[in-house]
């Protein structure tokens, strides 16, 4: 074990001591003795306890403390200090510039648990009302998580959507008279991509690797690459004569393809040019790259599949009252400007006060606000609407005075996320048979790579949305594309409209709208089953 390595265990546990608030003189102890040890010339392997508690700045409990970990390679007081504290809060702590009492900070005050949360809350403007923090540090703290995800090799399609595209278009200049295309997770629109997959349709493709694009292995025909930013790169090549065929192969999964096959009798699918010859070949309708996730779209005939010009106006959006960046009037304006016919103003209610929700008073004062804006527009309307939460027993945030002078309700679950599945349903279910409730909003509450969200029976909220006439909510933030699109084709066959809404607390955020069109896609979502006003 190397000097380097204990120390590392001191840093740890200065860490670990400082979010837990304990004596500030002996957190400043262990970290100067993380700094001493790293200098030290002498293997303190090779050092008896004697040496070991002559060196300066070392105390007769570092001098203990590092004979454990030389004769058990732990530290029994880190381990104490991990079990008290949840797993999200230790990986929040490896975030590079992001320290134990910033940490401490958001877990205690914003009640974040894992990194995923944390980045929801930086996106929603919550860390600037926070001690110690502001518009700067926040926007920084992005930074530190993306890059944060990016090391773990799992990434929103939001935050990898455009580097493909960079890819794509570098190696398109590099090979101009050659076919290149993305293939895989992201020719499919996953939400969630572990590499960027291109196929070119020549293997002589050395040219393509420089500093931008970096190779680092071989074998046969796929190469491993990744950007000059780590993100990982898998490139495939083929002749001409088989692109078709290569193009369809790394773009479906096994699972389309096994029901593929048992769809038709023909079974030779090589060297063929074109992709789409493919499926007539096979006596099978073309099915779009966003459906091949699996067999179910297989043989299937789907016409008038979303697009994002169907999406006539926004829905969902917070505002300078309570936890946005931008007035009323700048998310209309920019709305306007996008081409879109309406917005809905939905800030969140009073019970999330963390959020600076309305209370009854500012409401009028919004309404008011909305009303003499609205004179000012023409071919375009500015909706009163609130994200209203979701109440433990079920109810709805508002007296009923308040709630009949909303356009639009969005019901919603921000807390008592831990309930059993039980318990879960029967709470949304009584929210979805509230008659001002318009939108069910983002069901499980889920935030992709970081919280899976709280149990429910999909099945029951679906029919009881179906029953009372609620159109239910696929968030379009790419942190939560909730409801998960696996459950978009149910909700059809039971008449429920899903509301693709981008729960925009900027201007900016409107722009989410494109990533949940994406996976209201994959779900098979077609114009007739889109909420609008």
């Amino acid at each position: 074990m190397s000097n380097k390595e204990i120390a590392n265990y001191f840093q740890e546990l200065a860490d670990l001591m400082e979010l837990h608030k304990e004596n500030p003189f002996k957190i400043k102890s262990y970290r100067n003795a993380y700094i001493q040890l790293r200098k030290l010339p002498t293997s303190l392997v090779e050092m008896s306890e004697e040496e070991i508690s002559k060196l300066k700045g070392i105390g007769k409990a570092t001098t203990s403390k590092i004979q454990e970990i030389k004769e058990t390679q732990q530290l029994k007081r880190i381990q104490e200090y991990k079990e008290k504290t949840p797993s999200g809060i230790l990986e929040m702590l490896k975030i590079k510039g992001f320290g134990p009492s910033k940490v401490r900070v958001v877990w205690q005050d914003l009640k974040c648990e894992n990194v995923g949360e944390l980045l929801y809350a930086c996106n929603e403007n919550r860390l600037v009302t926070l001690k110690g923090f502001g518009a700067k540090t926040q926007a920084d703290l992005i930074k530190k998580i993306n890059f944060f995800f990016r090391s773990r090799n799992k990434f929103h399609y939001a935050k990898i959507e455009k580097v493909a595209d960079e890819v794509l278009q570098k190696i398109k200049n590099k090979l101009p008279q050659q076919q290149v295309a993305l293939v895989g997770q992201i020719r499919r629109k996953c939400i969630i991509v572990d590499y960027i997959d291109v196929l070119i349709d020549t293997k002589d493709i050395q040219s393509i690797f420089d500093e931008e694009l970096i190779i680092l292995s071989q074998l046969e025909n796929i190469y491993h690459a990744k950007t000059q930013d780590d993100f990982p790169v898998r490139i495939y090549t083929c002749t001409t004569n088989e692109w078709g065929s290569k193009l369809f192969k790394y773009t479906t999964t096994k699972e389309f393809v096994t029901s593929f096959l048992e769809q038709t009798t023909e079974k030779d699918f090589t060297n063929i040019a074109e992709e789409k010859e493919i499926f007539k070949k096979a006596n099978i309708p073309y099915v779009v790259p966003e459906l091949r996730e699996n067999g179910f779209f297989v043989g299937k005939e789907i016409s008038n599949l979303v697009e994002e010009k169907d999406i006539k106006g926004v829905i969902h959006t917070h505002t300078v009252y309570s936890d946005g960046m931008n007035t009323i009037e700048e998310m209309a304006n920019y709305a306007q400007g996008l081409g879109y016919e309406y917005i809905v103003i939905t800030d969140h209610s009073k019970a999330a006060f963390y959020a600076n929700g309305l209370k009854e008073d500012r409401i009028i004062e919004q309404w008011k606000e909305i009303d003499e804006l609205n004179q000012k527009y023409n071919n375009f309307k500015i909706y009163k609407g609130i994200e209203s939460d979701i109440l433990y027993d079920g109810s709805l945030d508002y007296e009923e005075e308040i709630l009949k002078g909303f356009d639009v309700i969005i019901a919603s679950v921000h807390s008592n996320l831990k309930m059993f599945k039980d318990k879960a349903t029967e709470r949304l279910i009584t929210a979805i048979k509230n008659p001002y409730t318009t939108i069910l909003g983002h069901p499980t509450g889920r935030l992709l790579l970081s919280r899976q969200g709280y149990p429910i029976d999909h099945k029951k909220i679906i029919d009881a949305c179906s029953k009372n006439n609620v159109a239910i909510e696929l968030n379009a933030n790419p942190l939560r594309l909730d409801l998960d699109y696996n459950w978009i084709s149910y909700a059809m066959e039971q008449g429920v409209k899903i509301a693709i809404n981008p729960d925009a607390h900027s201007t900016k955020g409107i722009h989410d709208i494109h990533y949940g069109v994406l996976a209201a896609r994959k779900g098979g979502l077609t114009t007739d089953f889109l909420f609008s006003l």
